[in-house]
C-alpha cells in the first residue's frame, strides 16, 4: 500500500511539472510517460524487497527509456525523489523490468497508469496493483490520485487509495493520511460508469441497456480504474464494458481489472465478463477466455446480463 502511495505522490507531481517530452509512443501507438516509468520503478522495488521471490507482471518495460536518454533522466531524477534509496540510471531500468514476469501460482500484476490518456489531459487515472494466487485475486489496492472523495461535490478534497484484501472487505483512504473508511456499494443507486475512449467499448450499445434497465441519469465516463471505485462505494450501480464492434475479438488485459474487481467485490458487488463468466487471470497478460466486462452492484447483474445476451452485435462470439 505504501508503494502506491509513494507512485501516487511522484504522479502528481510529475503532472504538475509535465513537458512535451515527457510522453512518447509505443508500438501500439498507446502513450506512455514519465510517471508510468517512475510508477513502475517505485512499486517493483517495493515489491522486490518485501518479497524478492514474488514475479511481477506489468504493462511497462525499460526500452524506450534506454533508447531516450533525456527521457531517462526524467525518470530517474522523479525516482529518486521517492524512492528510499539514490537509484542510478540502470538500477531504475532493472526495477521496471522486474514487470516482465510471467503468469503463474503466485503473482503481482500492476500497471503503474491505467487511463495515460486521462493522466495527459490532467484527467482521471488510477494506479493498479494487485495479488494473484492460484487464479484467485487475494489483494487490490487502486491509487486514484485526482478522484474526488464525494465524486458529485465539486469542493471535495482529491486523491483516495482503495485497499481490499479477500475476506476482509474494502477500505478507502484519503491521500493526505487521513483516516480510512470501509465502503460499500449501494442499491438505490441507478447510474452506469464507462471509459471515455468510444475505442475501448460499444457507448452505443451501453446507451440502449441503460434505457433497458430504466436507468437515466447521464454516465459516469472516466479513464482508468477509478470506475471501480466510484462503483464500490456506492456512486454508480454499474461499470460496463462491451467490446468495441469495430474490434470484437479484443480480449482485456489482467492489470487493467484485477485490482477493480476485488475492491468492487468486498464492496458487495459483483464481477463478470459479458457472458456471465468468471474473470480468469490464469491464462497469462490477457483474459483469453473472457469478453468485456460487467461488474455491478449484485442487484442488477442478472437482468443486465439478459439484456446484454439480446443484443445482435454480442450475440456471435
Amino acid at each position: 500500500m505504501s508503494a502506491v502511495f509513494r507512485a501516487a505522490q511522484l504522479c502528481q507531481q510529475v503532472q504538475t511539472d509535465m513537458v512535451q517530452t515527457d510522453a512518447v509512443e509505443k508500438a501500439d501507438r498507446s502513450p506512455v510517460t514519465v510517471a508510468d516509468f517512475g510508477s513502475q520503478a517505485l512499486i517493483c522495488q517495493a515489491i522486490g524487497e518485501a518479497f524478492p521471490e514474488d514475479v511481477i507482471v506489468a504493462e511497462e518495460d525499460s526500452q524506450a527509456l534506454q533508447e531516450n536518454p533525456q527521457l531517462m533522466q526524467r525518470v530517474t531524477g522523479y525516482v529518486d525523489s521517492f524512492a528510499a534509496a539514490i537509484p542510478s540510471t540502470q538500477t531504475v531500468c532493472d526495477w521496471i523490468d522486474r514487470g516482465g514476469g510471467e503468469v503463474g501460482e503466485r503473482f503481482w500484476t500492476l500497471d503503474p497508469i491505467d487511463g495515460t490518456k486521462g493522466f495527459l489531459r490532467g484527467d482521471q487515472y488510477a494506479i493498479a496493483l494487485a495479488l494473484i494466487v492460484n487464479g484467485e485475486v487475494k489483494l487490490g489496492v487502486l491509487g486514484c490520485p485526482n478522484l474526488p472523495q464525494k465524486l458529485d461535490d465539486p469542493q471535495a478534497q482529491r486523491g483516495c487509495l482503495f485497499v481490499a484484501e479477500r475476506d476482509k472487505g474494502t477500505q478507502m483512504l484519503p491521500l493526505d493520511g487521513q483516516d480510512s473508511e470501509r465502503i460499500h456499494i449501494s442499491e438505490a443507486t441507478h447510474r452506469f460508469a464507462e471509459s471515455v475512449e468510444s475505442t475501448h467499448s460499444d457507448l452505443d450499445t451501453h446507451a440502449q441497456i441503460a434505457q433497458q434497465v430504466g436507468i437515466i441519469d447521464p454516465p459516469i465516463r472516466m479513464d482508468g480504474q477509478g470506475k471501480y471505485g466510484v462503483l464500490a462505494r456506492g456512486e454508480a450501480s454499474v461499470y460496463i464494458r462491451l467490446p468495441n464492434p469495430a474490434t470484437p475479438d479484443y480480449r482485456e488485459c489482467i492489470w487493467d481489472h484485477a485490482a477493480g474487481m476485488i475492491v468492487v467485490e468486498e464492496a458487495g458487488g459483483v464481477v463478470t465478463d459479458v457472458d456471465g463468466q468468471a474473470l480468469d487471470f490464469s491464462q497469462g497478460r490477457r483474459m483469453t477466455g473472457n469478453r468485456g466486462i460487467l461488474a455491478t452492484n449484485g442487484k442488477l447483474h442478472p437482468q443486465l446480463l439478459e439484456c446484454i445476451s439480446s443484443q445482435s452485435p454480442l450475440a456471435v462470439d
